[in-house]
């Protein structure tokens, strides 16, 4: 496209002709090559103003800028060479930027978007599944992986949202492949940093909302207004035939701020508080829990194949934002029946082994503590748990996550999350300190060992007949990254390597 046509979508101030033809728009100048448009965006700890000569000098023809920064950018406008288009916010640009790019490829897609604290990325496995189950391709974009239809996009293995250039090329290719739908997992910080801005939401759900990310948000209020962003993002969307629509978590308080958000239809699910999609009569079924789901159209028995009243939770969303789609209850009650899971979540590791073993991306002390209340209530013999902090972050989760395991682990190890640049010794002394602090003993209640892998087959080799071993928050993730380093550690592949040694290579 020529950066004139890119600059109309924007309403940003063009320096220059803007016949320039733009081959890609990127946000790293190490990416930049000859015809990209680079923008310049302030981020947490560098500012991409400081890069513009590099960018240049990689062979961008012209450069985002913004407006406030001209201190920083008035060089390059001296220098006469490269267009420049001035922006009032680059990285809200930046998304408007991609999304013309890209010929506005959410705007061929129906898209629904999931926010909240826990559950997300399990909610949007499930809503792809059952799209797909019906006869629906659908593209995902989550924390666990990225997907069109059955097949795994590159862009796996992330901590975080992709930034909107990614989200963009991504929801494009869903277009180009023939998906009717894309389901993005919208985080906290995705919202703030407006990385899935343009995005053209027909329906957008709430998990649950607890307290997380402080570190970055500041506050409470400011974290529940990310998110709301979700609901705001509603009102604004293109009509694409599908009536717009909230769907809301009737046992959240945090419910009624989403919904003051929006004009969109309001539709709710919940288990304690009425609801338009409501359960009742929940009873474990294996690995998984059976019940009466009640909904506009009727009420029928319904089956989520993985344990807890949040899963059912999930299912009762996932069936409301289907019906919010058009789909028929028929379809969308024997998908969630058959869904296989999200990655790392509340998954099963099963090698014939006579105790149980579950992996699962609880990284913060509210989802730690459900779902050990969970395992607690299962078992019949001991909770282990494994477990660290994730560096660079919320110093506070340590001790909330230690008071979890103190009340229902009855031992615990504690080992590496992701350190990143802080010393890991220091957070895992902060998470022994605060289990002292409880009454708990090391190497009576608790042990320290740094290295995953070392503690995970600790775990396992300690466990007997009807214990539960759970190895908490990393999911999915497959290395460890420990300072500038990372060592490989996939919790359920370091899982079933060690239930092998240990002479377990079965499965039932």
């Amino acid at each position: 496209m020529r950066l004139k046509e890119l600059a109309q979508e924007t309403g940003g101030r063009l320096i220059g002709d803007g016949e320039i033809e733009v081959s890609s728009v990127e946000y790293d100048s190490r990416a930049v090559t000859p015809g990209a448009l680079f923008v310049a965006v302030p981020g947490l700890t560098v500012d991409g103003h400081s890069y513009l000569g590099r960018a240049l000098e990689n062979g961008a023809p012209a450069v985002a800028v913004q407006a406030d920064r001209e201190s920083m950018w008035r060089a390059v406008l001296d220098t006469g060479g490269a267009d420049i288009l001035v922006l009032p916010d680059t990285r809200s640009g930046l998304a408007a930027l991609a999304a013309a790019f890209h010929q506005h490829p959410a705007r061929r897609l129906r898209v629904i978007g999931v926010t909240g604290t826990d559950g997300k990325t399990s909610l949007c496995h499930l809503l792809a599944h059952v799209l797909n189950a019906a006869g629906h391709k659908a593209g995902l974009i989550s924390t666990a992986e990225c997907r069109i239809g059955g097949s795994l996009l590159p862009d796996t293995g992330r901590f975080t949202t992709p930034e909107s250039t990614q989200v963009q090329a991504m929801l494009a290719e869903m277009a180009d492949a023939g998906c009717e739908w894309a389901v993005l997992e919208a985080t906290s910080h995705g919202l703030a940093l407006h990385r899935v801005d343009q995005c053209e939401y027909d329906i957008a759900l709430m998990t649950t909302v607890g307290l997380d990310h402080l570190d970055f948000h500041g506050t409470a209020e400011e974290y529940v207004a990310a998110k709301g962003r979700l609901f705001e993002m509603l009102d604004s969307a293109a009509d694409k035939g599908v009536e717009k629509t909230a769907v809301l978590n009737a046992d959240d308080p945090a419910s009624a701020a989403f919904a003051s958000r929006s004009r969109a239809r309001k539709l709710t699910y919940g288990i304690d508080d009425p609801a338009s999609v409501s359960a009742s009569d929940l009873s474990d079924e294996g690995w998984g829990v059976r019940f009466q789901m009640t909904t506009p159209r009727a009420t029928v028995s319904a089956y989520v194949p993985r344990p807890g009243r949040f899963m059912v939770q999930n299912a009762l969303a996932a069936t409301a934002a289907g019906l919010a789609g058009g789909l028929p209850l028929e379809a969308i009650v024997p998908a969630i029946a058959s869904w296989a899971g999200a990655p790392g979540r509340m998954e099963l590791v099963d090698a014939g082994q006579p105790f149980t073993v579950v992996v699962d991306f609880a990284h913060a002390p509210e989802s730690l503590r459900r779902v050990l209340r969970l395992l607690k209530e299962r078992a019949r013999g001991r909770v282990i748990a494994v477990f660290g902090c994730i560096g660079e972050r919320d110093k506070d989760r340590r001790a909330g996550m230690a008071r979890a395991a103190a009340d229902l682990a009855d031992y615990t190890i504690v080992a590496d999350d992701n350190p990143y640049s802080e010393d890991r010794d220091a957070i895992l002394r902060d998470i022994a300190g605060a289990l002292r602090d409880t009454g708990k003993r090391e190497g009576h209640d608790f042990s320290v060992v740094p290295d995953r892998r070392q503690a995970i087959s600790q775990a396992l080799g300690m466990a007997v007949d009807s214990d539960a071993v759970l190895l908490a928050g990393k999911g999915h993730e497959r290395e460890v990254h420990l300072g500038a380093e990372a060592y490989p550690c996939d919790d359920r592949e370091e899982a079933r390597k060690v239930l092998k040694e240990l002479g377990y290579a079965g499965g039932r």
